[in-house]
């Protein structure tokens, strides 16, 4: 619509207008069969982006309390060993201290993960192995088949953060060993903000603890969702469950292997820009990391301000995200997930190379014909 912004964040992100509408109609019993369909159909469609099988639950609460939950429920007082090469590693590593004996595997935002450090801290006894599978923080995708398998190998539970790649890359649950996997609602999915689906193995739950949390019980959503018709413990956010199921429908319509081949071309046209204007790319990858197919996450070009870069962008009416913590005005990071398109992308890069070009960065000029070049491939 006209005014509006463009986010080209990583989350959240522009809602298609079929998801809007569907949260503008009137108030519906929650209790009753017709939520009960939208909830078993979005659940439908989620254990598909999460290639699983598993049980899967929604939550009414963002991403962090799908964090929360998968560790209240089952890394209470267990040894957790905290993959961190980023913000939101650093996230469930916190949330690991509060409830277990979490001690974290460091690497620099942005580098690939320890995975020697893991397996020393598997054999010395960690029960439960955490870590975000794609840290948007840093732009990169970290290998959740890798970790899974060390964490099996130990007999130790494997919770993967998955808020930012179910729903737009390639997420195998099973195949990867995760025995619990989160995802937000406002990222991938394409929906409002507010939702987090948790999706759970029968090995965690046959490690479920006593003392579990009140409103974020994994075992009461279990119980309430295997009602007919499905049902949430506690009140849920009713216009948000709507809008999921539209934007699950819509991901159904598109099918999951054109979704992912979607995201992948996106931010290969990104990453292709990025070349072009002779701009570095913040990750450093290895041959089990990955950029992220996203979010990118690219330096900042020396002598350039974060505030002349992001805000010649914003004042043309599109947001980009800066560096977080640490990071603030060292990087920039396009995101490109969700219902984006080629449309989107080329608006977006098109005013960063403008404002790349205003700030003085010298030969930014072939960087949108770069990008045109993936897209049209």
């Amino acid at each position: 619509m006209e005014n509006e912004r463009l986010l080209m964040l990583p989350g959240p992100v522009p809602v298609p207008e079929r998801v809007r509408q569907a949260m503008m109609r009137q108030a519906i019993n929650h209790r009753g069969p017709e939520f009960g369909t939208a909830y078993a159909e979005c659940v439908g469609v989620l254990k598909e982006c999460f290639g699983t099988k598993n049980e899967v639950y929604i939550i009414s609460g963002s991403g962090t309390a799908g964090m929360e939950a998968a560790v209240a429920n089952f890394g209470r007082g267990k040894k957790i060993a905290s993959m961190v090469n980023g913000k939101f590693g650093e996230r469930l590593r916190d949330i690991g201290q509060r409830y277990g004996d979490a001690t974290a595997v460091d690497s620099a935002w942005g580098t690939p993960l320890d995975l020697e450090a893991l397996a020393a801290a598997l054999e010395d006894g960690a029960e439960m192995v955490t870590m975000v599978h794609n840290e948007t923080s840093a732009g990169i995708l970290n290998p959740a088949k890798e970790v899974g398998k060390l964490a099996r190998k130990h007999d130790a539970l494997f919770v993967m953060d998955g808020v930012t790649s179910v729903g737009g890359d390639e997420v195998l649950v099973d195949d990867w060993n995760v025995d619990v996997a989160i995802v937000g609602s406002q990222k991938c999915l394409a929906a409002p903000a507010g939702l987090a689906a948790v999706a759970v193995s029968e090995r965690a739950w046959e490690q479920i603890v006593d003392d579990r949390p009140y409103y974020l019980d994994l075992a009461a959503y279990r119980k309430s969702g295997r009602k007919s018709p499905m049902e949430t413990p506690y009140t849920p956010a009713v216009p948000l469950f709507l809008a999921l199921a539209e934007a699950t429908a819509i991901i159904r319509e598109e099918g999951m292997a054109a979704r992912i081949a979607r995201h992948r071309k996106m931010s290969a046209a990104v990453r292709a820009a990025v070349s072009a204007w002779g701009l570095s790319m913040f990750p450093q990858i290895d041959a089990v990391s990955a950029y992220s197919n996203t979010v990118t996450a690219v330096k900042m070009p020396d002598g350039v301000a974060d505030s002349a870069l992001r805000g010649t962008v914003k004042r043309l009416g599109i947001e980009i995200a800066g560096g977080q913590d640490h990071l603030k005005g060292r990087i920039f990071r396009i995101g490109s997930m969700g219902a984006v398109g080629a449309p989107e992308i080329l608006a977006t890069l098109a005013a960063v190379q403008y404002a790349l070009k205003k700030a003085g960065v010298p030969g930014v000029t072939c960087g949108l014909g770069a990008a045109a070049e993936v897209l049209d491939a």
